[in-house]
């Protein structure tokens, strides 16, 4: 992991004293809200539909065991809100009710207080604590060397990768030391402080694409060129939200040490012409899309001129590369130097004897590491009771120490809101089972339909149009059974509140969005939407099915499409394959078929189409 320098401590310690005086300005009255407002953003604090949100960055997603201590400390400690704020949130949420299951069960918001919620951007996110504190919590994000900066606000946010970064056996290579330096050059960039709009970049340097560069503002893939020479791809224009747009490759290759002066081209032409007189037109998606090939012609322009008038001042020298790259070298692991074929049969053969639990989560929680003698674990965080990607206090806690035992003091933030331990060696594989099984972190269904991507939603959102979380519980409770997941296979399936599209509804293969109809909660659903990886096929968004679906249908609409996979699906098929083979219209028939008359009004369904 990256380690800060004196300067790095420095300056987050600074930003940290420098939030307290603000905060306390504002709270004298010295400083008015309006005032106050942007710099509470600019640290990552929201006020949210019941109390203020904290979004604390994790570049690339790397954490040290100490900073997971701390995140766990400010959940206990911080994220509590005053009995009267949690009391009114309560029973706001209560009155909207329970979404009446067909079975007889019912499912409603249950609000806690106490955890950290990890988002689609590998960041972590507190729901509660109050802005008296905040202050408090700043210092200690950054006794450890952790901050708000730049998680909100119209500039660069967090820049995220692929959580097998330098693991990976398909890497072509390592792109951590890159996304660190590109998180130095954009912090606190001064031409870019203010855009038109937020601006989101990701980087991956294996080939399969486990980063969704395609739905970025910028995405980047590390590749080589016919002499070898490592380079970039460069994507731009990508996005979700009201437009999902897929990113425009306009740069198949540029040479590796270029990207810096290139990314202040491309961000230098979208500050320039990126709209700002409408907010639903201000991303680089819209201009890109607009302008076609004179975006990236003056981009070029751009860039020629940084280059051969300014002297390219951000070309990445090779001994500040190395600098860096040497901060993300392999930590040193005393393995046991059995082969790891032989290792490999061990595990195997106590999965066999001991519970075919185990053999699955080799299959789904177990992924191949750069290293034969290691493995990349991942430790589920979707499971009843809880929403997907919400831990804990103790569950950190105990992250942490399991990291500490197993991981080399390292954990990750994935994409897909899990946690990652990415040192694993192959002979702990059993303990760390048995150790996660017992924190109730080990179900087997990473990349199955209950390891769902879902956005916090109605119960906390301010911007949400309906709840995320009561449907994902609605869900998960319907397919409990293992049997049946692993039966059904990987499905990627991605629940938004909201069109804004946090939680990445449009690449699901099964994509459900929350809409407002007349003050009641609606969702509509879409089909084959993709991230671009192996197993889901070149970056698409998914297709509506229809008309918005009353809450108390969605469970069963899911189910429905589903049995038509397992009537029609050839021996071997995965769901999004099948799905693309068969064509929407059975699947959208056995959805529709769902429907319950009485539910729905003709005024909601004209208002679903239009939408």
């Amino acid at each position: 992991m990256y380690q800060y320098t004196a300067f790095d401590r420095q300056f987050v310690q600074q930003r940290a004293a420098q939030f307290r005086d603000q905060l306390e300005r504002w709270q004298a009255g010295t400083l008015k809200d309006d005032e106050f407002k942007p710099l509470r953003l600019q640290n990552g604090w929201y006020v949210q539909r019941h109390a203020p949100m904290l979004r604390v960055a994790v570049p690339y997603g790397e954490l040290s065991t100490a900073q997971v201590r701390v995140l766990a400390k400010i959940a206990r400690e911080y994220d509590q809100p005053t009995a009267e704020i949690f009391q009114g949130a309560v029973a706001a949420q209560n009155r909207l009710g329970d979404i009446q299951l067909r079975d007889g069960k019912a499912i409603g918001s249950k609000l806690t207080t106490g955890y950290a919620h990890f988002t689609t951007r590998q960041n972590v996110q507190y729901n509660w604590i109050p802005l008296s504190d905040a202050a408090d919590v700043m210092d200690l994000l950054a006794s450890v060397n952790m901050h708000g900066i730049q998680t909100s606000g119209n500039c660069i946010r967090n820049i995220t990768s692929d959580e097998r970064a330098g693991i990976a056996v398909d890497e072509i290579a390592d792109p951590r030391p890159v996304a660190e330096i590109l998180r130095q050059w954009s912090t606190l960039h001064p031409e870019f402080a203010f855009l038109p709009r937020k601006f989101k970049i990701a980087i991956t340097g294996a080939r399969e694409d486990r980063a969704a560069i395609h739905w970025h503002d910028v995405g980047l893939q590390l590749v080589r060129n016919d002499t070898q020479a490592l380079g970039f791809k460069v994507l731009v224009g990508g996005g979700m939200g009201r437009t999902p747009v897929v990113g425009t490759a306009i740069r198949e290759f540029l040479p590796f040490d270029q990207i810096l002066n290139y990314l202040e081209a491309v961000v230098r032409v979208y500050n320039r012409w990126g709209r700002r007189d409408n907010i639903y037109k201000a991303r680089i998606k819209i201009l890109v899309k607009a302008e076609g090939q004179r975006y990236t012609d003056e981009v070029e322009a751009e860039y020629k001129r940084i280059v051969e008038q300014d002297g390219a001042p951000h070309t990445i020298r090779a001994a500040e590369y190395e600098r860096v790259a040497a901060h993300f070298a392999p930590p040193a692991l005393a393995c046991d130097r059995k082969s790891a074929d032989a290792k490999i049969a061990h595990i195997l053969r106590a999965a066999a004897e001991d519970d075919v639990e185990f053999g699955r989560w080799l299959q789904q929680n177990v992924a191949a590491h750069k290293n034969p003698d290691l493995r990349a674990v991942t430790l589920s965080f979707k499971r009843l009771g809880q929403a997907p990607g919400d831990a804990t206090a103790d569950q950190l806690d105990a992250v942490a120490d399991l990291a500490d035992r197993y991981s080399a003091g390292e954990v990750r933030v994935t994409h897909d809101q899990n946690l990652l331990l990415p040192w694993v060696r192959c002979d702990q594989l059993p303990e760390v089972w048995r150790e996660a099984r017992r924190l109730g972190l080990a179900k087997p269904n990473i990349r199955l339909l209950t390891d769902m991507i879902a956005c916090p939603g109605g119960d906390f959102c301010d911007l949400a149009n309906a709840r995320s979380i009561p449907v994902a519980e609605a869900i998960t409770a319907r397919f409990q059974d293992m049997d049946e997941l692993h039966d059904l296979g990987e499905i990627d399936l991605h629940i938004s509140g909201c069109i804004n599209s946090c939680g990445h509804h449009h690449s699901g293969h099964i994509g459900i969005l929350g809409v407002d109809k007349d003050g009641q909660e609606w969702y509509q659903i879409t089909l084959a939407g993709s991230d671009g990886s192996a197993l889901s096929g070149p970056t698409q968004a998914g297709k509506v099915v229809g008309p918005s679906f009353a809450a108390n249908e969605v469970t069963e609409a899911v189910e429905a499409i589903l049995d038509v996979y397992r009537a029609q699906r050839e021996s071997g098929e995965n769901f999004i394959t099948a799905l693309k083979r068969i064509g929407h219209e059975p699947f959208k028939a056995a959805a529709n078929g769902v429907r319950v008359a009485t539910a729905r009004t003709p005024a909601a369904d004209a208002v679903t189409e239009a939408a």
